[in-house]
């Protein structure tokens, strides 16, 4: 529930804040609440678990495209490294697999750059157009500034850093994935 400084009901409501100013619906938005999957950069949630709860997910919503991270976890964040690592694993991948077939979920993995690519913005475009990907979402300035103003919505979490973030960084603007 994003309740790593004690700020968990505050959060829920910048991410529906967020996610209506995105187009998404309230009623969209699920927050999973388990107590052995806390917010928290240093911990590594249970594989096993983690998985169970987004296949549940998945199903129950008819889900046919999830869109998660890559190993790197895209800054080293080690709860979006468990998100990456629960849809690898053996029985999810399966799981996965299958539902790719039956029910047409694909899952498509946020590309990590090196720290240079990172922060310079549109400058990575003709780079990424060049390497091998399986999608690539480039963000017109319109767009950028929507998901710009999306990010304000999450003012707990807005510390000097992740402003930078917001005006240098790539995946502001393109976004490279592949599939799982």
């Amino acid at each position: 529930s994003g309740n790593y400084y004690n700020q968990g009901e505050i959060r829920k409501k910048e991410l529906e804040q967020s996610c209506f100013l995105l187009g998404i619906p309230a009623s969209d938005v699920t927050v999973v609440d388990h107590r052995d999957l806390p917010d928290n950069p240093a911990v590594e949630w249970d594989t096993q678990l983690l998985a169970a709860e987004v296949l549940k997910h998945i199903e129950a919503n008819n889900i046919n495209l999830v869109v998660t991270f890559d190993a790197g976890g895209v800054s080293g964040h080690a709860n979006h490294i468990s998100l990456h690592t629960a849809l690898r694993y053996k029985y999810c991948c399966f799981e996965i697999f299958i539902l790719c077939l039956c029910l047409g979920c694909c899952v498509l993995v946020l590309e990590s750059v090196n720290l240079f690519r990172k922060y310079i913005s549109v400058l990575d475009v003709p780079v990424s157009c060049l390497l091998p990907r399986d999608a690539l979402f480039v963000l017109t300035e319109e767009e950028t500034e929507q998901a710009r103003r999306a990010m304000r919505c999450h003012r707990s979490q807005l510390l000097w850093f992740r402003h930078i973030y917001m005006l240098f960084s790539r995946y502001m603007v393109i976004n490279s994935l592949r599939l799982l």
